[in-house]
């Protein structure tokens, strides 16, 4: 009866979608209030239909109902409680319902915060908004229903997918989904905008907040999925260039473009055409990512499903949102004319620097994620486009930018002077180069990787500092307290990227690997640690077996630590994972592998130790945090001046 129920509210809130995305435009168009305002009835209730759905499928993994068919492929009576919760998104159909979840919670946090937009504004956003919805919602009611039933319902299930019973997997696919679905506000901002035919510093500073919240949890889910696949998949690596990996890494690099281009818009009025163009894009990204998980045309350990009929109806969704988005701007470009005008040595400048770095990028990695399957297609040729690519073409990008990053930062707008500029940075310049030279000496091999990286990476650090004390005008600590938070938090975000900078290359340069068959009670030493296999025992888990082996780790005759890897077997799905130990440190983690029983007696062991690593994740949770801290800030709270009367464009005619 709870799952008919949650059929029910997922069929309605179909309904209710429908209604929204015609109701309230016709009424925009036609300047009918009623038709206008009810739009925010309806964002609500299908907020709350959602809810009532969403949780009718959670009880229903709770509670093993293995009548409904989604439960029985993908749950277990033997399964931990927090992995039956996960396991309702640890799916396709769930995934999806989840999707759609949070596309009606970002309509409904429209609804409720949009009191400062014009009404035909609010209307045609939650319109745009709730025609994705209505997509998404025939997407699933007619080709991939959580609710369907089972004839003859089995006495157990499945079980989940044993690399997804973890943690950091619980956790990573809700805020990579409340990153890729927030950016459907910023599209819809944009399209409501060519409807209207007007794009000026209101609409920027209405955007902007959206788009940074959406950045904000693509940041967390990212790097929750890079720390996973760190200490879960045994590979020992943080970023695999994976094609999953790369479908979420492109909209949070088009999302960045987007929030820096939304500044000039609001501070100068310039650059709206491209604005709207990223804005387009960034959401357009996020769907491609959605047909890469979900069609099958690439293979990837995180992939949801391999059904080419879903992907053919994604697509389906991609062409008739991103092309219609795309056919409108083509009208109405031509009418978004740039009011500012500025010199390549200005902020505007860095601004439009930064952006052309940031697509770019997203464009080179989406060239690489998606010419195996062209090559495949066209040619019949079968290539694998891995890491060397990647960071060949990715990186010179990356370097640019963080060169410019701090000079850009505190350029002033319309013109500026180099010299100038780089006084205030002196300080930042001595630190960094003092950095350099101290990673130069410790180096004994690969030191230009090194040095290059620790350089880009504190010059990222002192830049935003030095940023800092410039906006207190050097009037001292006080006046830095009272800096707002935006200006905290954009530091705070540029300081968390050269961290993350500093940790890449570090452990690119400095990691060291020791692949041997380990004896038992027999020492071997690997860098400046001595290791000890002592024993390896079956233990029986909860819904596994394993293999797990003791390894006693010291370092000039003092014990560090006693890491237990482990490998594991799941009965059910007879599938075996390799569980990683990982003694974790400030500078440095000592990761230890188990791997088969061999032959000839022992075990092989691989074991890694990879200095900074640890930063690469606390850098990401400082650019998550600046963003955090910045939408604190009132302006992105109220969008200061919403409230004023709009002026419009004199550009653009008005409807």
């Amino acid at each position: 009866m709870i799952a008919e129920l949650g059929h029910f509210a997922l069929i309605l809130a179909f309904m209710v979608g429908i209604y929204q995305m015609t109701i309230p435009m016709v009424g925009a168009h036609k300047g009918w209030h009623g038709w206008m305002d009810s739009a925010r009835p309806a964002a609500m209730a299908q907020l709350l239909l959602m809810v009532l759905s969403f949780g009718a499928l959670t009880i229903a993994f709770v509670t093993s109902d293995f009548s409904l068919r989604l439960v029985y492929e993908n749950s277990h009576t033997a399964k931990p409680m927090i992995y039956k919760i996960s396991g309702v998104w640890g799916n396709h159909e769930g995934s999806m319902l989840l999707w759609v979840l949070i596309l009606a919670l970002f309509g409904a946090a429209a609804a409720l915060f949009g009191g400062n937009l014009p009404p035909s504004l609010r209307a045609r956003v939650l319109g745009v908004q709730a025609s994705v919805s209505v997509a998404f919602y025939a997407f699933i009611i007619f080709t991939s229903n959580p609710f369907w039933r089972m004839g003859n319902p089995p006495f157990d299930g499945r079980d989940l997918n044993p690399l997804l019973q973890d943690p950091g997997l619980a956790f990573h696919p809700p805020f990579l989904y409340l990153g890729y679905v927030g950016l459907s506000m910023a599209f819809s901002f944009a399209v409501a905008a060519l409807i209207e035919g007007r794009v000026d510093a209101a609409w920027a500073r209405w955007v902007r907040p959206w788009t940074l919240a959406a950045w904000v949890f693509l940041t967390i889910g990212i790097a929750l999925g890079s720390w996973w696949a760190y200490y879960e998949l045994g590979w020992g690596g943080f970023w695999f260039w994976d094609p999953v990996e790369n479908a979420s890494f492109m909209p949070w690099l088009l999302a960045a473009a987007l929030l820096h281009s939304a500044v000039v818009v609001e501070k100068r009025e310039a650059l709206k055409s491209w604005t709207i163009l990223l804005a387009i894009m960034a959401f357009g990204f996020s769907l491609i990512g959605t047909f890469i998980v979900r069609s099958g045309v690439i293979t990837s350990v995180h992939s949801f499903a391999n059904d080419p009929e879903r992907g053919v109806f994604i697509l389906a969704i991609l062409a008739v949102f991103v092309g219609g988005a795309l056919t409108l701007y083509a009208f109405r470009a031509a009418e978004m004319t740039a009011k500012g005008v500025f010199s390549p040595v200005s902020r505007e400048g860095a601004l439009v620097l930064n952006n052309v770095l940031l697509a770019v990028a997203a464009f080179v990695v989406f060239i690489g994620t998606i010419w195996p399957l062209v090559a495949e297609m066209v040619w019949g040729r079968v290539l694998s486009v891995g890491p060397p690519f990647f960071n060949q073409a990715f990186t010179p990008f990356m370097i640019v930018l963080a060169i410019a990053l701090p000079l850009g930062s505190i350029l002033p707008w319309k013109r500026a002077t180099l010299a100038r500029t780089l006084r205030p940075l002196r300080g930042a310049l001595i630190l960094t180069g003092a950095i350099m030279v101290l990673v130069f000496a410790v180096s004994t091999g690969n030191s230009g990787l090194a040095v290059i990286g620790a350089g880009l990476g504190s010059w990222l650090v002192f830049g935003a500092l030095a940023e800092l004390w410039l906006r207190t005008g050097n009037s001292g600590a006080g006046r830095l307290l009272r800096l707002p938070r935006a200006d905290w938090g954009k530091a705070t975000a540029h300081a968390g990227l050269g961290i993350t900078f500093i940790a890449v290359a570090l452990v690119q340069a400095w990691q060291s690997e020791d692949v041997r068959v380990a004896q038992v009670d027999q020492p071997f030493r690997v860098g400046a640690y001595d290791l000890v296999l002592r024993d390896v025992q079956r233990v029986d888990g909860s819904n596994y077996l394993s293999q797990m082996a003791t390894i006693e780790a010291s370092r000039d005759g003092r014990p560090v630590a006693t890491l237990t890897p482990e490998k594991r077997v799941y009965p059910v799905q007879g599938m075996p994972t390799t569980e990683a130990s990982i003694d974790y440190g400030f500078w440095r983690d000592l990761y230890v592998v188990l791997g088969d029983e061999q032959a000839g007696g022992g075990w092989a062991v691989r074991t890694y130790i990879k200095p900074f690593v640890s930063w690469i994740w606390a850098g990401s949770i400082l650019m998550a945090l600046g963003g955090l801290i910045s939408l604190t800030d009132r302006r992105y709270r109220v969008a200061a001046g919403a409230s004023r009367p709009v002026r419009r464009d004199t550009t653009v005619p008005a409807e």
